[in-house]
């Protein structure tokens, strides 16, 4: 059952949401080579707490951290650790919190120092591909307008979507109804509504879609070992049309001047 929010609802969870950006932007200017991945854990958690928010991802389903950190070729659910970033490498940071009973949840995919032309290229489809499975969100639409768009993004690019993962519903719990995968034909699921509040997570490769899960049962590779890239956003359906919760200030002065894939 999806759960629509009131506007009162929207607004708490635009406040879980705007400390994860917060957060998210403070842990984006850390990433230097060198830097061990589990000293940006540590940063969020406390700087979570120190803002009255409590890390959504440490305990859940068992996970062991509060931030995930997914590197080159894992796609998600990478486990923070003593390895040390490396030039050259680009990595995805997943964060979310709960802040007065509701949930804000976002990723991105940085750079570390210099990177390849394909790892530079790959980082700006994924967002691009947000950004237009974005501009399906509308009331009217139905929910596989917004994976359509996404795949179609995507493969325009020469790159593949992940489909072992998808974007979810969002609220008073980490993952809602309904579930948004990242594929799919245009015309299918619910009709979207206004109050509907989703966490969009396109994950996408360089090569393959197909997904190998390490050991540590949480970490996600591609089979290929192609690099892979993620990006996400808390978003919500208004009347005013649609709303992304988790958009930190300096992002949101980029779109502003009408760019979204160097934001």
């Amino acid at each position: 059952m999806i759960i629509y929010k009131s506007e009162a609802e929207i607004e708490m969870m635009r406040q879980s949401s705007q400390i994860v950006a917060r957060i998210l932007s403070e842990l984006k200017d850390m990433i230097r080579p060198g830097l061990e991945t589990r000293e940006l854990d540590w940063y969020a958690e406390r700087r979570a707490r120190e803002l009255g928010a409590v890390p959504a991802f440490k305990g859940y389903r068992g996970y062991p951290a509060s931030l995930c950190v997914s590197i080159n070729e894992e796609i998600v659910h990478g486990i923070p650790s003593s390895r040390r970033l490396q030039e050259g490498d680009i990595v995805s940071l997943d964060f979310g919190v709960v802040y007065e009973g509701f949930y804000g949840d976002a990723a991105l995919t940085v750079p570390v120092g210099q990177v390849s032309e394909l790892a530079q290229r790959l980082i700006e489809v994924v967002k691009r591909a947000f950004y237009r499975g974005l501009e399906e969100l509308k009331i009217g639409n139905r929910l596989s307008d917004v994976s359509a768009a996404i795949q179609q993004e995507v493969e325009k690019a020469g790159f593949s979507v992940i489909r072992a993962f998808v974007g979810h519903g969002i609220g008073r719990s980490l993952h809602e109804e309904p579930q948004l995968p990242n594929f799919g034909l245009p015309g299918h699921g619910p009709r979207l509504k206004k109050g509907l509040t989703l966490a969009i997570e396109p994950m996408i490769a360089a090569g393959h879609w197909e997904v190998e899960v390490l050991n540590d049962g949480w970490t996600a590779i591609t089979q290929d070992r192609s690099l892979s890239a993620h990006y996400e956003h808390t978003v919500a359906l208004t009347d005013r049309g649609v709303e992304i919760l988790s958009l930190d200030g300096r992002e949101a002065s980029k779109l502003k001047a009408g760019s979204t894939v160097n934001a």
